[in-house]
């Protein structure tokens, strides 16, 4: 574990055309997974900031100050810094001074470090946004400040919920974040700002399918007879859904799935529209309408997620590692 080499790493990103993003959401092992799963973050990596000691460990970072970070690599062509700052807001309590959720003390409190004088005006302006939204009953203490020292974690804090999915499971379901999380975001209206971005960014069928709770056509949609091998991504967030390995002919007429290729990013809510009661599949990241779930599915799960082509990208296997999906590329080995 070392400090970065700023004036190093900085013309070694520029080379390759990346940046870097700063981010303090409390327990550093909930923070990776959500920016991981977007396209264009090319790193994740937990760390140590914004304290006075060098070289901090595990045993004593929070002894010199420093809080628990992320810190992301990525691809400015392909995922915005503004993109990074709403995934950012989705994941912490920005009004808790004294920590998040169940971790408590300044080495758990907020932050969102800048690297450049535009990485700040953004974030002000997403800060002032949300302050504004009313998704927040109290006010934001989430401090926007010049990006400090970065200190790497050990490895065993590197993609810890990859690594140990159980532990990782337990203390998040216990944690109090998810059910935070879900009731701040229930019924939070996207922003006009990022309304704006994605009805410039989708089609019309895209966009009434995935916020506006529409269906598409049956059979006369884009995947719901693709048969090739590869993954289903969100159509908004990129967050990897479904795979062609578990995906079969449900004669509906929209494509299906036995079951989730990452159960962690779906979300499933009641529905009792059309009078009815169904149950409803989201996105958790994107929060995109992705269609519904039966219980008239083939073995071994005997269930069937039907969902909308519209709301879905899909990834040819062969373009896995191209995209930074190359984890799943066994799957089709």
């Amino acid at each position: 574990m070392a400090a970065e080499t700023v004036k190093e790493q900085s013309e070694a990103l520029a080379s390759k055309g990346y940046e870097r993003a700063l981010f303090a959401g409390g327990c550093f092992w909930c923070m990776e997974k959500p920016f991981e799963q977007l396209r264009g973050v090319v790193s994740v990596v937990s760390g140590y900031a914004g304290g006075t000691s060098v070289n901090p460990t595990y045993e004593n970072y929070g002894q010199g100050g420093h809080i628990e970070v992320v810190q992301i690599v990525y691809n400015p062509k392909e995922v915005s810094y503004q993109q990074l700052l709403d995934v950012y807001w989705r994941q912490v309590d920005p009004t808790d001074a004294g920590g998040q959720f169940v971790d408590r003390g300044h080495s758990y409190t907020t932050a969102i470090y800048f690297y450049t004088q535009e990485q700040r005006e953004l974030a002000e302006a997403s800060k002032g946004q949300m302050a504004q939204s009313g998704i927040f009953k109290k006010p934001l203490v989430t401090p926007i400040i010049p990006a400090p020292t970065f200190y790497r974690a050990e490895e065993y804090h590197q993609d810890y919920y990859k690594e140990n999915p159980l532990r990782y499971s337990y203390y998040r379901s216990r944690s109090g974040r998810d059910d935070f999380l879900e009731k701040t975001w229930k019924n939070a209206k996207v922003n006009p700002s990022a309304q704006a971005d994605l009805k410039s960014r989708l089609t019309p069928l895209q966009y009434e399918v995935t916020q506006e709770n529409g269906t598409e056509p049956p059979f006369k949609n884009l995947y719901w007879d693709n048969k090739e091998p590869g993954i289903y991504v969100d159509i908004v967030s990129g967050e990897p859904l479904f795979s062609s390995t578990e995906k079969y002919d449900s004669k509906t007429g929209w494509p299906s799935f036995t079951k989730p290729l990452v159960a962690a990013n779906i979300v499933e809510k009641v529905d009792n529209g059309l009078f009815t009661v169904r149950t409803e599949v989201r996105s958790r990241q994107g929060n995109s309408h992705l269609g519904h779930v039966f219980t008239d599915g083939p073995p071994p799960t005997g269930l069937r997620y039907c969902l909308n082509s519209a709301a879905l990208r899909f990834v040819p296997a062969v373009d896995l590692e191209k995209e930074g999906l190359n984890e799943y590329s066994k799957l089709f080995k």
